[in-house]
């Protein structure tokens, strides 16, 4: 099995098992991993979602050009792709908090699921880069339209055009990436966010980011006008009571997710 997947105490575990490929995606595992964000998606009780990969040398080095069966050019150019690299780089119909815990190099389609992700912790000796150009090929699964809408144009030019790596250090000064930590705190690190997610309402955060990603590409007088349905069933929902209520109590709430 190349991806390992857990839930538990509301947390979703995924977490690509390749490490004699540094993590990278062949069409087996894109397949599993397209499976398992359909089966989140689909299951209530998974309330955060933590992404990684395998060992402290690769989160991912995103697709396996060593694979049998890769597509190569224009073939691959061709297949519908519509989440983005691994399904997640440009999904806009997973409504949890993902984090990514970066635990190693995230190049190419690496790179690209960990832009698709909401909060990104890494270890402070990962480095980030688009190295398609250097092998004659292009980040076509989210790489080029998305790194260029979260950056200043002319740094994410920089990356894209040279196909060089950036330190962890360096992304975050971008605005890429949360926390940076030595590798020994990543696990710690990652829990604590995990646990301030799990503080807050489910049905408020899932809400929240469907409004986010839906509306992100409107003018803001558009976006604050668009009436989701997940903001109506956030906002008439038990927990939105049971939140004032435990507030007025001095007492943690207790979430149900309805």
């Amino acid at each position: 099995m190349t991806v390992h997947y857990s839930v538990e105490n509301h947390v979703a575990r995924v977490t690509i098992d390749r490490p004699d490929r540094m993590n990278a995606v062949d069409a087996a595992t894109w397949d599993r991993l397209e499976q398992i964000w359909v089966e989140i998606e689909q299951d209530p009780d998974v309330r955060v979602v933590v992404l990684t990969g395998s060992g402290s040398k690769a989160f991912s080095a995103g697709a396996d050009m060593k694979s049998a069966g890769e597509k190569k050019g224009l073939e691959y150019w061709a297949d519908p792709r519509p989440g983005g690299f691994g399904g997640i780089a440009m999904r806009k119909t997973l409504n949890v908090p993902v984090i990514a815990r970066v635990n190693g190099f995230a190049l190419g389609g690496g790179f690209e699921m960990v832009l698709g992700c909401d909060i990104v912790i890494s270890a402070e000796h990962t480095k980030f880069g688009f190295t398609e150009p250097r092998v004659g090929r292009l980040p076509l699964n989210g790489g080029m339209v998305l790194l260029p809408r979260l950056i200043p144009e002319k740094i994410a030019m920089g990356i894209l055009l040279t196909g060089s790596k950036i330190m962890a250090s360096e992304a975050e000064r971008y605005g890429l990436i949360n926390e940076v930590v030595p590798e020994s705190e990543l696990d710690q690190t990652v829990d604590k966010w995990v646990e301030n997610i799990l503080a807050c309402a489910p049905l408020s955060l899932k809400a929240i980011k469907e409004s986010v990603k839906q509306t992100i590409d409107l003018p803001v007088e558009l976006a604050q006008s668009v009436r989701l349905p997940a903001l109506l069933e956030a906002l008439t929902s038990e927990d939105a009571k049971e939140g004032v209520q435990a507030f007025k109590e001095k007492r943690a709430p207790d979430w149900k997710g309805r």
